[in-house]
């Protein structure tokens, strides 16, 4: 009995290791790019966040016309009475498009790490019913469980602190077979005039999401610099 608890916690102490180890060598650290923080996820720098001093970028009048955002809206075919996460809500530009959209029954999680952006949808929510301010934390979303029937981050991913833990927390509040949808700006074209780490491929979102339960759907091309990149939980 004695030598069976002490093979237990040397597997044990074996286990805890190997756990440390994996999680140490999830992010390298190189000299950083202008833009970038030097931190390197799967080969790719993890951008600045953009801090909530850019607010006024995020409500820009030609945002609409340069994004169209109406498109994405129409891409994502959505329902009333759905539950969605809009993560790095900022000042809740997408969000309160989205509260429309699934109705006084629906539920819209505006989320957000900074402070400061707290305020600005807070004062949204007052507007908006079905519109729900969320801190997150740099590596957890903050969530319930089960609650989300889709997930949405417009030009989010490539900023997060923590992508691997971020998504982790995210699946957590995912319903199965629930979507998890990443707009991104394309870094294979040259035309969208964006500075570098700002931008992702479609093949390096795939690459990232999918070492998660989480299955690549589609790409949807139809928007003037970003493209819709849709998963599914597995």
């Amino acid at each position: 009995m004695y030598k069976l608890l002490i093979l237990l916690a040397c597997l044990l102490i074996l286990l805890q290791a190997n756990t440390t180890f994996a999680e140490s060598n999830r992010y390298k650290q190189f000299p950083q790019t202008a833009e970038g923080t030097g931190k390197v996820f799967m080969g790719r720098e993890i951008a600045h966040v953009m801090g909530y001093q850019g607010a006024g970028w995020l409500e820009r009048e030609s945002r609409e016309k340069e994004e169209r955002t109406d498109v994405l809206i129409q891409q994502l075919q959505l329902k009333k009475s759905m539950v969605i996460a809009d993560i790095g809500a900022g000042t809740g530009y997408l969000s309160r498009r989205l509260s429309e959209k699934v109705g006084a029954n629906g539920v819209i999680y505006a989320v957000d790490v900074q402070p400061e952006m707290m305020g600005k949808i807070k004062a949204l929510a007052k507007k908006h019913n079905n519109i729900q301010p969320v801190l997150s934390q740099v590596d957890d979303v903050k969530l319930a469980e089960n609650s989300l029937d889709m997930a949405i981050m417009v030009d989010v991913y490539h900023e997060l602190e923590y992508p691997f833990e971020t998504i982790q927390s995210l699946l957590k509040a995912l319903k199965p077979q629930a979507q998890l949808i990443l707009v991104e700006y394309r870094a294979e074209d040259d035309k969208v005039k964006i500075k570098e780490t700002h931008k992702m491929s479609e093949a390096q979102i795939i690459k990232e999401l999918t070492i998660h339960p989480l299955k690549w759907q589609t790409t949807i091309h139809s928007l003037p610099l970003q493209h819709i990149v849709i998963f599914t939980k597995q």
